[in-house]
């Protein structure tokens, strides 16, 4: 995990994708990497009302986290690494397991 944080000190921002087999497991697993990057909670603005496998995007410049109902992904946590300086290519890490943080 060492050698994920040093990478991601380069970035300025970042989008997190969760691939799930719930809301709450997706909203966990983003609340974990939160705390355990020292970043403010997203707020979720939807959540599918169905139970069913989901996908949940975070992104940190919105400051704002949406869950959708997804058939067919895998799990895990995606990830990406974003700088103000458009020259830097983005980068992203993962599937990482669910409860990596």
């Amino acid at each position: 995990m060492s050698e994920l944080v040093n990478s991601m000190k380069s970035c300025d921002w970042f989008t997190i994708g969760i691939m799930a087999q719930s809301a709450d497991e997706a909203v966990n697993a983003l609340r974990n990497l939160e705390k355990k990057q020292n970043w403010p909670a997203h707020r979720l603005l939807s959540r599918p009302e169905q139970a069913g496998p989901v996908f949940l995007k975070a992104n940190q410049v919105s400051g704002h986290a949406h869950a959708r109902i997804e058939y067919g992904l895998g799990e895990g946590i995606l990830i990406s690494g974003h700088s103000a300086d458009e020259s830097q290519m983005t980068t992203t890490w993962g599937p990482l397991p669910l409860d990596f943080f």
